[in-house]
């Protein structure tokens, strides 16, 4: 049976300090989140990081690795996030969670978090002087970010047979995920609008890159967890998406097709011709109707390679079940909304209007277009499509739809709120941020599976947490009702 997939989301925002004769985004960066934390501030575990590890075993000559730059700005939270500066991005990655709507929960609250950050960083700023953050992908000169998303997969799970799926996969669900713009980048072909902010710039198939030749199937192997047992696949190929559906449809729809390739159940061969061709293909048609060759003959528009995809996920649900997706209750709302979803896309994608993000903005800068005779290419719109996704709440467009009632909402705003400040309960994430709000003075550094404490005496202890399931509140607030200080928690675990 396919191992629970556990799930994450990593989002590199867009920075601009405005006001100032040097505009460094990354100091910038280095001021919100110092604003954030104030005084106290986490360090980051780097002893396990290993971003040069490759999936296949192998890299590709010429191959690299993002670097880890260790001298700047990097923290952890009380909900278990972890706070850092990516070399000239503020990045936020949720903490681990055990379903799609959890994290569409986490994620907003990360939005939050980066919002009051702003607000934070006023009083370290000159006069004049304002950060402003985006959640985006590209800044509209050639360069882009990435919003990955993480799951547990089983490592016995041969790497070739995650690429074989993966890519038709990764190609087509564009039609949902995106977060769309106005043209293209990176020698693209010319469009108006495009659905997908990433589309243009993935120029390989498979590859250990983020940055340059970045690969539509990234092949990072660095687990997070027990090696032995688990792989995370690291998804570089996603947006940034504002709409809680887009986001719940991206995390839900991807961990179910993952179960049934872990389980051997995809039996049918989607696989696409020239799949670098074909992101583009998809991106820049927002009628959803463009095909693309498919390698065992004939061609298929994104919309009905998905539908096959999803004919096999109810498959799968009634003869497997959902458990290891988040369980049926809330992987069974995906292939609902799944299903609704595609059969709005095949007869008027407007239907979506404040469920997906492309589709949402795209009727936003219609409206423009018709009301004002703007052309495609004119600036004021190309200002409207980045202020879409400006993070201050009285500034953005998409906070200003939400309170007009136009996007459908898939969680409560006090949830999220919560959220900002407390771990999710069904994972690990539980255990961490709760010894960072009890004992912040004695947690030395922390990652993902382990846990540095100052108990006291020498030497320092490192509690791992190997397991992405354990270390709930389930398991763990007993200890926590029980232990006083970080020495008995030490001394209990040991026993």
């Amino acid at each position: 049976m396919a191992v629970p997939k556990v799930c994450g989301i990593e989002t590199e925002y867009g920075v601009a300090l405005r006001g100032a004769v040097d505009a460094n985004p990354v100091l910038a960066s280095s001021m919100l989140i110092n604003g954030y934390v104030e005084h106290r501030r986490v360090g980051w575990d780097f002893e396990d990081e290993s971003p040069g590890r490759d999936a296949r075993g192998f890299a590709r000559e010429g191959s690299a690795p993002p670097e880890i730059e260790t001298h700047l700005v990097n923290t952890v939270l009380t909900n278990g996030a972890r706070y850092y500066v990516d070399h000239a991005h503020p990045e936020y990655s949720t903490p681990e969670c055990e379903n799609a709507l959890e994290l569409v929960c986490a994620d907003k609250a990360g939005e939050r978090i980066l919002a009051r950050s702003m607000q934070a960083a006023r009083r370290l700023l000159g006069e004049g002087q304002q950060i402003v953050v985006y959640k985006n992908n590209s800044d509209g000169k050639g360069n882009s970010y990435g919003t990955h998303e993480n799951y547990l997969v089983d490592r016995q799970l041969p790497f070739a047979a995650l690429v074989r799926h993966l890519l038709p996969w990764f190609v087509t669900r564009q039609v949902f995920t995106g977060a769309g713009k106005i043209g293209s980048e990176n020698a693209a072909e010319s469009v108006d609008f495009q659905i997908s902010q990433r589309a243009d710039f993935f120029e390989e198939e498979v590859g250990l890159e983020t940055t340059l030749k970045r690969p539509i199937v990234n092949t990072r192997d660095e687990p997070h967890a027990d090696p032995q047992k688990y792989r995370r696949l690291h998804v570089i190929v996603g947006d940034a998406n504002l709409c809680e559906v887009a986001t719940f449809l991206k995390v839900g729809t991807t961990a179910v097709v993952l179960a049934m390739i872990e389980d051997g159940f995809v039996d049918k061969d989607l696989s696409i011709v020239a799949p670098v061709t074909a992101m583009r293909t998809v991106s820049h048609d927002p009628t959803c109707r463009a095909t693309v060759e498919l390698a065992e003959g004939g061609s298929a528009t994104a919309i009905e390679v998905q539908w096959e995809f999803l004919r096999l996920a109810q498959k799968y649900a009634d003869e497997t079940g959902l458990d290891a997706c988040g369980g049926d209750d809330v992987a069974g709302d995906v292939l609902r909304r799944w299903e609704s979803t595609l059969a709005a896309l095949e007869r008027d994608p407007s239907r979506l209007d404040g469920q997906l993000d492309w589709v949402t903005k795209l009727a936003l800068l219609d409206a423009y277009v018709g009301r004002d005779g703007l052309d495609w290419g004119d600036s004021k719109l190309s200002l409207l499509d980045l202020q879409y996704h400006d993070v201050r709440p009285d500034r953005s467009l998409y906070e200003r739809l939400v309170r007009a009632g136009k996007v459908e909402r898939l969680v409560q705003e006090a949830a999220v709120t919560t959220a900002m400040t407390e771990p999710p309960a069904s994972t690990r994430a539980y255990f961490r941020g709760r010894c960072l709000s009890r004992w912040p003075d004695s947690v030395v550094a922390a990652n993902w599976d382990s846990l540095i404490l100052d108990v006291g005496t020498d030497p320092l202890r490192r509690i791992p947490m190997m397991e992405p399931l354990r270390g709930t509140r389930a398991h763990v607030e007993p200890l926590f009702e029980e232990c006083a200080t970080p020495a008995e928690l030490v001394a209990r675990l040991a026993s």
